[in-house]
Formats: structure tokens, C-alpha cells, sequence
């Protein structure tokens, strides 16, 4: 397998050592984290293949890169910025570089965008997305229903009110774009460059908890009696704000 070529690179604590990564068409590749710069002098992701950059990296060196179709370089969530330096490139169309935040959840927040800062030399490029939106806030949690009501006695014993529902929670807000520098030489076709720094979009609030039934009378032979009141069901949360855009520098040399 190609990615055998790679081994090599894995075991330096602060830069890897020249050499090549090919990842294949249609699969997925996950460098270790064990180095916090990379050298290489070659990166090669196939048509529609993935390469997933760990957080503890925060410098890679790319003598050659080649991004196929749809390829992308995924860039995991940190609160330190990476930078990419890259002599010369082939990218296909739909190549992406991906830097997004991660979604929040109910135990942790939403991440912002990583920051980056991209410099590319010789480029041969059809069209590259560079994406680094803010993560989306959780949603709201979902309000309890409230319990039902006891029955009642046909001669005894009055059948309770159905307890109120409880409101859903709040959704999460969303959170950052990254700050983006990228450079690029004089002539770059910047309109076939897409970058993408929007805020995290809110959490979808939390959906209210329905009433309690009321307490039926049952088993009565010669009369009935009305049973006790449904309970009111909860209010809907609100909806998380937006995160706030990002920003990007494009800075020709």
C-alpha cells in the first residue's frame, strides 16, 4: 500500500522527515500525533481521498502538492493557528481544504474555524474551496411532558389536573470563522478560490414539553363523572445566535 511510504515520518517528536504521502482515490488517511511541523516533498491526495491534519500540527512544508477531484486536506479544530507552505501545487476542481469548527454538543461548545495562514507559489489550479466556518451550537435540549393526572373514585377520591409540560432549552450559539492569510503570487486566479468564514450557525431550539393528561373517572355504572384538566404544554426554546464572521487577507507577492 502506497501510504506505507509514510511510515517513516511518524516518529521524529518535532519535524518529520523529508518524504512522500500519497493517500488513494476514495479513502481516508489520518496522520498521528506525534509532530507538531511537517516536512514533506510530496503530498499527493487522490481523486475524492482525505487526509486528516491532527491538531497538534501547526507547520506543514509541501515541496509538491497535488490535490485530485473533490480531494480534500482536513484540518482538525485547535486554538492555534496552522500555517501551510506549499512551492508548487495541482489542484483539480472541487479540491478543498478543509479548517471548520466542530459542532457543539450538551457537555461542550461549539469551536471556532481554525485560524490559517496559506502561502502557495507555483500554482496550477482549477478551483479550490478553503472552508473554515465556525462550528454550529448545539440545540436546545427537549422539555419534559408533565405526568398525568390520578384517576378518581366514582364515590370517593377526585381525579388530579395533568401537570404542565416544561419549556425546551435554549439552542447553543455558534461560533467563529477563522482568520485567514493567504498568500499568493501576482496573476493568482483568485475568482476560482472560494473561502468560507461564516459564523457557526445557532443551535435549533429545544422542542416543549407536551401536558399531562388529566385523571379519567372510570368504572362507574350508574353516572359519570368529568375527569380532571389536561396540563398546558411548555414553551419552545429560542433559537442560538449566529457566530461571528471570520476575516480573510489575501496578500500577492
Amino acid at each position: 500500500m502506497r501510504n506505507l511510504l509514510a511510515l517513516a515520518v511518524f516518529f521524529s517528536p518535532l519535524a518529520l522527515a523529508q518524504a512522500v504521502i500519497e493517500v488513494d482515490s476514495h479513502t481516508f488517511m489520518r496522520l498521528p500525533s506525534t509532530t507538531n511541523v511537517l516536512l514533506l516533498d510530496r503530498l499527493d491526495i487522490a481523486d475524492h481521498g482525505t487526509l486528516l491534519i491532527p491538531a497538534g500540527l501547526t507547520k506543514i512544508r509541501v515541496a509538491q502538492l497535488r490535490l485530485g477531484r473533490e480531494a480534500r486536506l482536513a484540518i482538525a479544530p485547535s486554538e492555534h493557528a496552522l500555517r501551510l507552505e506549499v512551492a508548487a501545487a495541482e489542484i483539480a476542481s472541487g479540491a478543498q481544504i478543509s479548517a471548520r469548527g466542530a459542532q457543539g454538543s450538551a457537555e461542550k461548545p461549539a469551536l471556532p474555524g481554525r485560524d490559517l495562514s496559506v502561502r502557495l507559489q507555483a500554482v496550477t489550479l482549477e478551483s479550490l474551496i478553503l472552508d473554515a466556518r465556525g462550528g454550529a451550537g448545539a440545540p436546545g435540549y427537549a422539555g419534559l411532558a408533565g405526568a398525568d393526572g390520578k384517576q378518581g373514585g366514582c364515590t370517593w377520591g377526585e381525579a388530579s389536573r395533568g401537570h404542565d409540560g416544561l419549556d425546551g432549552g435554549d439552542g447553543q450559539p455558534g461560533a467563529a470563522g477563522a482568520q485567514v492569510r493567504l498568500e499568493v503570487p501576482q496573476g493568482f486566479p483568485v475568482e476560482q478560490l472560494q473561502v468560507r468564514v461564516d459564523g457557526g450557525s445557532g443551535g435549533q431550539p429545544g422542542v416543549p414539553g407536551a401536558g399531562g393528561q388529566g385523571g379519567m373517572i372510570k368504572g362507574c355504572w350508574l353516572y359519570s363523572t368529568e375527569g380532571a384538566r389536561d396540563g398546558k404544554p411548555g414553551q419552545a426554546g429560542r433559537a442560538g445566535e449566529s457566530g461571528p464572521a471570520g476575516a480573510v487577507n489575501v496578500v500577492q507577492f
